[in-house]
């Protein structure tokens, strides 16, 4: 049980750290990786 809250947890934390990563990137950059902003919240729930 501790380790499924744990794994959610780490997930979690992944998914904030890259949508804060994308987000600061400015509007060429993510062009350049081919997203958009509405994109930043989809793309950082991919599991990795």
């Amino acid at each position: 049980m501790l380790a499924i809250l744990t794994a959610k947890i780490n997930s979690y934390l992944r998914y904030r750290a890259t949508a804060k990563a994308l987000s600061r990137l400015s509007d060429r950059a993510l062009n350049d990786i081919g997203i958009t902003r509405m994109q930043i919240d989809s793309v950082a729930r991919i599991p990795r």
